[in-house]
């Protein structure tokens, strides 16, 4: 399935342009609350940052690309409430009744938001599965970039890297498996790599051909060379 979020690298969409630096934060309020409505819901802990990514990603191609930031946000988060049985279609719709929900002791306060982002959600973890790449060891990107778990399902290995080859920079130790964890099958920590790419490798007409692109990327990610 070609995954419509993954845009990474596409001819044809123009120029990225960045925001003004000195653009406010949120342009309208309920862009505000649309972040504080997600950061809340995450903290029930009914899910994890990689079951909300591929929620974002599983809207449909005609949403993805007409909803704004905040619209996909909210739209993704409507369908986990339903998908994990925190709310109802019926809820969401402004038909609920008064009683209490069985997961209102894990409502995040507000003076408490500042705590609980500071401290953040390292995926760093021990493992058992070893390292099996050395610094400047050449690699190539598995191809197809997909989800070798879970048919169509959720990889951070963008399109424009499957195939192309670079080498070790870094190990960044452990971390949770995103192609894992967003389907409900564990954790499964395994190695994660810096891995550097000329632009050359990964583009066909490189502004730059020079240029030396760095991508973090999971060792099942990862074919030696």
């Amino acid at each position: 399935m070609t995954r419509v979020h993954d845009m990474g690298g596409r001819f044809g969409d123009g120029p990225v342009k960045p925001d003004d630096a000195d653009a406010p934060t949120f342009t309208t309020d309920w862009h505000a609350r649309a972040l504080a409505v997600t950061l809340a819901c995450g903290a029930l802990g009914q899910w994890n940052i990689d079951i909300s990514r591929h929620a974002r990603e599983r809207l449909s191609p005609r949403d993805y690309t007409g909803f704004s930031y905040y619209e996909k946000w909210i739209s993704a988060l409507a369908d986990l409430l339903v998908e994990r049985g925190v709310l109802t279609k019926a809820d969401l719709a402004g038909q609920a009744d008064d009683t209490a929900h069985p997961l209102a002791s894990k409502m995040l306060e507000a003076n408490a938001v500042a705590s609980a982002l500071a401290l953040g959600g390292p995926a760093e973890r021990d493992s058992k599965v070893r390292a099996n790449f050395s610094i400047g060891q050449a690699v190539s990107c598995r191809h197809p970039a997909a989800n070798h778990l879970v048919n169509g399902g959720h990889t951070r290995l963008p399109a424009y890297a499957a195939g192309a080859r670079g080498y070790i920079l870094r190990l960044h130790g452990s971390h949770v498996l995103p192609d894992s964890n967003a389907h409900d099958l564990g954790e499964a920590p395994e190695p994660l790599y810096a891995v550097r790419f000329a632009a050359s490798e990964l583009w066909a007409h490189p502004e730059h051909a020079d240029d030396q692109v760095i991508l973090d990327l999971w060792q099942c990610y990862l074919v030696p060379l």
